[in-house]
């Protein structure tokens, strides 16, 4: 029996070392600071397309009920409350969970880095980001290829989603062999549609920066001034591989608790529990958080595309079947 052993060789543990170290240095160099926050929570990320995963904390002493909590699925809103209490430039490499994800390039458990520019706006954001993938993934060359959304859905579809009706949108689902499901049918099925159509351009290039997402897919972003049927958000791909996802940031406190409040609206049709929201967060809200961007990657995905590997098992020392 050898489940007892890593699934990853020695030498890809040697080059997880060495990628945490780059990316320790890289931020040292440009003095923004490595934070630590909890992982475990009393409250959960409502994002419908994401699902926490449950614990039951028991109290000290043991006289009182158990406390429903969550592991976090981001750092993301502790992160946000520090930089509302004046932190600054801050960043973090931590352990991240999410329910139901596992397969070539997910693991239940996996490693994220997070950072936060205060005074970035998007572009500035970007540019970082893909300074950052160059030096960790040297294969690449030049710099990657920047599109927006919906030029990119339109070149790989036809198909005009600023002026597509709700049945186009379905005929173009139909012609790529999606089933819709009786309840809720164009739930997501643009973001279906998006990756199905987009994949081999996507895979034909080493670095993709695709940006100005449609509203409905950005719950924390900034919408644009000029036209608010367009996030402020932005995601790097390589080789068709999604590596990073960034916004600039929300920092409105009513607007963000009524977008909360429809992803657990949705999660409910989608039949699945509403989440309990973080108060701590949007107190900080309030309080003020600073204009900033802010971006998440995949520390394993980013080992697994330097290392040429197939399966995120390659990378990790126990995935979650020898965990």
């Amino acid at each position: 029996m050898t489940a007892w052993r890593p699934s990853a060789s020695l030498e890809m543990l040697r080059d997880r070392a060495l990628l945490l170290s780059q990316v320790r240095q890289f931020f040292a160099e440009r003095d923004v600071l490595e934070v630590d926050t909890p992982v475990l929570s009393h409250a959960a990320n409502p994002d419908a397309a994401i699902d926490s995963i449950h614990a039951l904390v028991s109290p000290a002493g043991g006289s009182e009920a158990s406390l429903n909590c969550y592991l976090q699925t981001s750092p993301e809103f502790s992160m946000k409350r520090l930089l509302a209490a004046g932190s600054g430039p801050i960043y973090q490499l931590c352990h991240v969970f999410r329910d139901g994800e596992s397969g070539r390039w997910h693991n239940p458990e996996f490693t994220m880095l997070e950072w936060y520019r205060p005074g970035f706006d998007m572009q500035q954001l970007m540019d970082e980001v893909e300074t950052l993938m160059r030096e960790l993934l040297p294969a690449s060359s030049g710099p990657a290829e920047r599109i927006d959304y919906h030029t990119l859905f339109r070149r790989c579809t036809g198909v005009d989603l600023r002026r597509a009706s709700a049945s186009e949108i379905r005929r173009l689902a139909a012609d790529y062999g999606v089933v819709l499901p009786e309840r809720n049918p164009d739930e997501g099925l643009v973001e279906i549609l998006f990756d199905l159509a987009t994949e081999s351009w996507m895979r034909e290039r080493e670095g993709v920066i695709v940006h100005q997402f449609p509203c409905s897919q950005a719950a924390l972003a900034r919408l644009r001034d000029d036209d608010p049927s367009v996030a402020l958000r932005f995601e790097y791909y390589y080789r068709g591989v999604e590596l990073a996802n960034g916004f600039q940031e929300l920092s409105e406190p009513v607007e963000q608790q009524r977008r909360f409040n429809a992803e657990n609206s949705l999660r409910e049709r989608l039949g699945k529990p509403r989440m309990p929201l973080d108060e701590h967060f949007i107190a900080a809200l309030r309080h003020g958080l600073p204009d900033c961007s802010g971006v998440a990657a995949g520390i394993d995905r980013i080992l697994m595309l330097r290392n040429r590997r197939n399966e995120i098992a390659d990378v990790l020392a126990f995935p979650f079947s020898r965990a």
